[in-house]
């Protein structure tokens, strides 16, 4: 089997890129972290995989991503699980499963709870729900939140590249989107998480707080020791394709 790739023209004109390989049902929907894009490790590993399987798989880059249109200082939570959904319903049939990574993983959560009756299983990395008030919120120093307040936009520091800005408009979308803290959250498909001790983006305590957030019974989390936030080491992709072959087979 090979990828087959090209765009996905959204109602005001901007474009998602994506890439998909046809095969088997349920398909597998990789959804990236924030400012990641469809050509990382884990989503690589599982296309080669997926190839190798026979098995249906899609992966694409949200708007103001990778090879998607658009300006990354006016996307929104909002936008991406606009995203996401258009991806599911336009490019995918039948059962799927969602395989997200750090904000990815919530966005695979907010499209499940928006498509029940086709999602079977979730698989999860490092997951963050609600980062933007509970994770990135609470961080950004006295200089961030006057920039912030005067100016509507903070220059992050990364420690994967240059700063980038931080909008005020997606700080205060993301809190609409929270789904810890309140109501039992209405995923009842089986949820695997993998999470790294050593993350220092999403500390393990904030990940286990899903798990107790989930409807599901079936929810299962492992914590790796000695593993960071990206959990792309050859025995993390291990564990992953692992983790998404024991939800194909459910």
């Amino acid at each position: 089997m090979q990828e087959i790739g090209g765009t996905l023209e959204r109602p005001d004109g901007e474009c998602l890129a994506w890439r998909a390989t046809e095969g088997a049902n349920p398909a597998v929907v990789w959804l990236g972290g924030f400012r990641s894009d469809m050509t990382g490790a884990k989503a690589n590993a599982l296309a080669r995989w997926a190839c190798r399987q026979g098995r249906a798989f899609v992966r694409f880059d949200y708007f103001g991503h990778g090879r998607s249109s658009g300006d990354f200082g006016r996307a929104t939570v909002s936008r991406w699980r606009e995203d996401a959904l258009a991806v599911i319903d336009q490019l995918t049939t039948d059962e799927l499963i969602l395989v997200g990574s750090s904000m990815g993983a919530w966005l695979a959560c907010l499209a499940a709870m928006a498509r029940p009756g086709r999602v079977k299983a979730l698989v999860l990395v490092a997951p963050a729900p609600d980062f933007t008030d509970k994770l990135m919120t609470p961080e950004i120093p006295p200089e961030g939140r006057a920039a912030l307040a005067e100016q509507g936009v903070w220059l992050r520091p990364s420690d994967y590249g240059d700063p980038y800005p931080i909008h005020r408009g997606l700080l205060e979308d993301g809190a609409r989107w929270s789904i810890l803290g309140g109501e039992p959250i209405p995923i009842e498909a089986p949820v695997r998480i993998l999470q790294g001790g050593e993350d220092a983006d999403v500390p393990w305590r904030h990940a286990q707080k899903l798990v107790h957030a989930l409807k599901s019974p079936d929810v299962i989390f492992s914590l790796i020791k000695d593993g960071d936030h990206r959990l792309s080491r050859p025995q993390d992709l291990d564990r992953l394709i692992a983790a998404v072959e024991e939800m194909v087979a459910l």
